[in-house]
């Protein structure tokens, strides 16, 4: 029978266990598939801790590509064999998961299994940021929180492409080489420096344009310290905790902020924006016009080591779990 990490009480990643769980078979418009590999997420750990509350038990894992098994009724254009992969699929960590069919995209036979299963929802992310919050313009400045990370990396690539000059932040010398080799201009070890003195006098006092931040409270007031006037906040992630309510005035006295909190769920609503986010991503890497880092592969069973190096911030680029 096939395996699933299964949650069946909130808590550390010593809740994560692997358990047998056969999906069945698929059901009208779903097709179930043998998966190659599965990603990692900062969400999981959301839903793990049970800050993304959600019913008990359940599979874990929304991200992953594998092969097509079979098909239900009223599927058209995906057949058995095919290569696809997802980004919002529940219970993807597992060695089969039936998916929706509308939730799934082919993947191109030039791009591995393992690196469409890297990039779907971290590289869509990083598109709708770069091309739906907010649509980036040369000569832009931007600052980008954890930029040797799975998001950060694509984030600074697809910013430079569409003319941006990229700050990057991250804790170490390792991290600052990866962040420079993705293309960012300045980055800012924010164990050494204040990345709001750094990036006030990398701009010369005016501050950036957007501020990416999904690092959450422990840079949500510096993030907004380091913005110019009527500046842009996104807040996409809160690997360190959430933010508490503030005072509104504050986006006055900052120079009339703003700020938003966006999610991937609301930028892939519907079918035609699920696949322009995620064929300019698949075709960006099957060109060589986006490099995807796996900074880690874990087989399934250890997805409890997996999320412990995510969130000791123990890995750069993308963490994935591989059911075989």
């Amino acid at each position: 029978m096939p395996r699933a990490v299964v949650i069946r009480s909130t808590g550390g990643p010593e809740v994560l266990a692997l358990e047998e769980h056969d999906p069945g078979a698929p059901p009208a418009g779903a097709v179930r598939v043998r998966v190659h590999a599965a990603g990692v997420n900062f969400i999981d750990v959301y839903f793990r801790t049970g800050l993304y509350p959600a019913p008990l038990p359940f599979v874990m894992g929304l991200e992953g590509a594998g092969v097509v098994e079979s098909v239900g009724d009223g599927v058209t254009g995906l057949a058995a064999g095919d290569h696809v992969a997802w980004a919002s699929v529940p219970g993807s960590y597992a060695e089969t998961v039936v998916a929706p069919a509308d939730r799934v995209v082919r993947v191109p036979r030039d791009v591995p299994l393992d690196v469409a299963a890297a990039v779907m929802l971290q590289g869509m992310t990083a598109h709708y940021l770069v091309n739906g919050t907010r649509t980036t313009r040369p000569g832009d400045v931007a600052l980008v929180h954890a930029a040797a990370g799975g998001v950060g990396l694509l984030l600074v690539q697809m910013l430079k492409a569409a003319g941006a000059r990229v700050i990057g932040t991250c804790s170490t010398a390792e991290k600052e080489a990866l962040a420079h080799e993705a293309g960012a201009d300045d980055v800012v070890r924010y164990t050494e420096r204040d990345f709001v003195a750094e990036t006030r006098r990398l701009t010369a006092g005016r501050g950036v344009d957007v501020v990416y931040d999904s690092v959450g409270v422990t840079t949500f007031d510096g993030s907004l310290a380091a913005l110019r006037p009527r500046g842009l906040l996104v807040l996409f992630g809160q690997s360190s905790g959430p933010v508490p309510p503030f005072d509104l005035q504050r986006l006055n006295l900052g120079g009339s902020l703003f700020v938003t909190r966006p999610s991937l769920t609301h930028y892939t609503a519907d079918r035609a924006e699920l696949e322009l986010r995620a064929g300019a991503v698949l075709d960006a890497v099957a060109a060589g016009r986006l490099r995807v880092r796996v900074g880690a592969r874990f087989p399934l069973a250890e997805a409890a080591a997996a999320h412990r190096a995510l969130e000791g911030r123990a890995t750069t680029g993308k963490v994935l779990l591989l059911p075989r």
